[in-house]
């Protein structure tokens, strides 16, 4: 019989992906495991009720020593619907820290997934943080969550979770050994943007700094990927529908000059240089993919692209695949990249993207 328990609420994307990882890179040939998870949507609900699920269609006959479950399960509610389960070493990897997740507003912040997570917490034996940051910033954030408590406020909860807590970093799976890619005068540039269709990406901040490498004449391929999410995936349409605009005009320019270069005496002599001006003429974008795209075609854009540029609030597998990452400087990004790979401000990093056109 198995005797680890993996579970999952929301089994998608890096969720998704974390399972898939450690279970193919470990033996089981001895121990066995057995995986419970629920689709990858509807994540409030999945934070609210999904530990009644799962006690009730975990086996009650088991021979479970290990419980692995991301943070998005209220341990603490699964361990009281069943007790059988406390004698598991209880391990709650999190993916990302819901006392500070970004909100519009914060009066939109739901005090319950906080507080599930604190409660889980203090019930798992070893609890696993992405990023130092996440770790450092859910501890030192108790105290002052439960000021929003009006009365009876437990104290000292985060020294009670500090000692069992570490950071483990999202272990990637991509084998690679990229060449160093060098932009050449005669290169286009490609940038990519991959991430989820949420505000929390900063997805104004990336297409205020496209539009402004626009206006200043910059040529550059775009791959815009990731999954639409509800109304958050409004102002990706609307720049779809922009650059695609842009891109008709510049077209229909570079077909006029083609044209009447076509007739110039000269066209004979060096025709490679004749047919390929136009294309520098006009400041040009090309898209080349938008959305959701799958895995093959993921990894292909991010081997070709050169830049990759996070404005998340929130690039490991581009930078594996050879793609120079720019992020902000804030969050986990200090943790992982060098300085000459962040940036503060939008315009600092238009002025760094700018680099690349040089």
């Amino acid at each position: 019989m198995a005797r680890i328990l993996f579970i999952e609420p929301f089994f998608g994307g890096s969720h998704k992906q974390l399972l898939d990882t450690l279970i193919s890179g470990m033996d089981f040939q001895d121990i066995g495991y057995e995986l419970f998870t629920l689709p990858g949507k509807k994540w409030h609900w999945r934070a609210r009720t999904s530990a009644l699920y799962f006690a009730e269609v975990i086996p009650r006959e088991h021979v479970f020593e290990v419980l692995f479950a991301s943070s998005v399960l209220n341990l603490a509610e699964l361990i009281a619907l069943r007790p059988d389960l406390m004698t598991c070493k209880k391990i709650l990897y999190f993916h990302e820290n819901q006392l500070i997740y970004p909100v519009r507003k914060q009066q939109e912040r739901d005090f319950q997934y906080g507080y599930n997570q604190i409660i889980s917490s203090m019930v798992a034996d070893k609890v696993l943080f992405n990023t130092q940051f996440n770790l450092k910033s859910f501890l030192d954030s108790i105290p002052t969550f439960f000021k929003l408590q009006p009365d009876h406020r437990p104290k000292n909860l985060e020294e009670l979770i500090r000692p069992k807590s570490k950071v483990l970093y999202f272990p990637i799976s991509i084998q690679a050994s990229p060449p160093v890619r060098e932009i050449e005068e005669s290169t286009i540039l490609h940038i990519v943007w991959p991430h989820r269709w949420e505000h929390d990406k900063g997805p104004e901040k990336f297409f205020l700094v496209i539009d402004a490498l626009i206006a200043k004449g910059c040529n550059f391929r775009l791959s815009v990927l990731g999954e639409p999410v509800s109304a958050s995936s409004i102002i990706f349409d609307e720049k779809r529908l922009q650059y695609q605009d842009i891109e008709k005009e510049e077209e229909e320019k570079r077909n006029v000059n083609v044209n009447s270069i076509k007739n110039h005496p000269y066209t004979t002599v060096i025709p490679i240089l004749f047919t390929n001006i136009c294309f520098f003429i006009y400041p040009r974008i090309e898209v080349l993919d938008w959305g959701w795209v799958n895995r093959d075609r993921y990894v292909d854009l991010l081997s070709s692209a050169h830049v990759v540029v996070s404005t998340a609030d929130h690039e490991i597998e581009a930078a594996i695949l050879g793609c120079f990452p720019m992020c902000p400087l804030r969050l986990s990004y200090p943790e992982i990249f060098p300085a000459e790979c962040l940036y503060r401000t939008e315009l600092q990093l238009i002025k760094k993207l700018k680099y690349f056109f040089a």
